[in-house]
């Protein structure tokens, strides 16, 4: 049924059809299965120093969704900006910037979260060392299993900027604000705001927004490569 070109998802590009169809089947399963499996357990990205972490966790986390409203932006994101993307960059280049722009997101959060844990699990070993029970060593692995990430955020972040930068005048409206923004502006502002939001750590904020910065850093770093070296990119077909 995704061939019928006249409905709403046989109209969109190929990659962000099935992204989307992706996401949102992983989130309809996730609920659906949560008797019998815990797929956002299974499937987020834990902390690498966790017995949970699998690598394969660095690309299935940007799948998982927590809620409606996570999976509902996200993918809405992924409407707005992906499909104008696709048809500039062609299936290839947008899925491998897509993809690209999640994985380092996630090598970000891990590394974030490296300088926040790695101190205490350096100070339990010492404490082992010094006689304390082994017994700390499984209390710690269950903290750290409670180290998980989950959603496409950071490629959408990387799509944001992809746009700004290759539509850096085109008028964007930002919510609650009923005045357009020129795209370069916004990413700029989007960027301040995720910095100074993971900075200051807020009280009752799991949003990572140091793992939107991965995403926009990601993708900065593709786009200019892909500028300096036209040659170098991916075929559009």
């Amino acid at each position: 049924m995704f061939e019928n070109k006249s409905s709403f998802l046989g109209n969109l590009p190929p990659v962000v059809r099935n992204l989307l169809i992706i996401n949102t089947l992983l989130w309809l399963a996730s609920y659906t299965l949560a008797n019998k499996i815990d797929l956002t357990d299974y499937l987020g990205m834990h902390y690498w120093h966790s017995s949970k972490f699998n690598p394969a966790q660095i690309i299935s986390y940007m799948f998982m969704h927590a809620n409606f409203w996570h999976l509902f932006v996200n993918m809405f994101g992924l409407f707005m900006f992906g499909r104008i993307l696709e048809q500039v960059l062609g299936p290839k280049r947008f899925l491998f910037y897509y993809i690209t722009c999640g994985i380092g997101a996630a090598l970000v959060q891990q590394l974030f979260w490296s300088f926040e844990i790695m101190p205490v699990i350096t100070q339990v070993h010492q404490q082992i060392a010094q006689g304390a029970s082994p017994n700390l060593l499984s209390q710690l692995n269950l903290e750290l299993n409670n180290f998980i990430t989950i959603g496409a955020s950071g490629s959408i972040f990387g799509l944001l900027l992809a746009f700004g930068f290759l539509f850096p005048e085109q008028p964007i409206f930002m919510m609650f604000i009923p005045i357009p923004i020129k795209a370069k502006y916004f990413v700029v502002i989007y960027a301040l705001i995720e910095l100074f939001s993971g900075v200051a750590q807020f009280s009752g904020d799991n949003i990572a927004h140091f793992a939107h910065l991965g995403g926009l850093v990601a993708g900065l770093i593709v786009l200019v490569y892909w500028r300096r070296n036209p040659l170098d990119r991916f075929k559009r077909q």
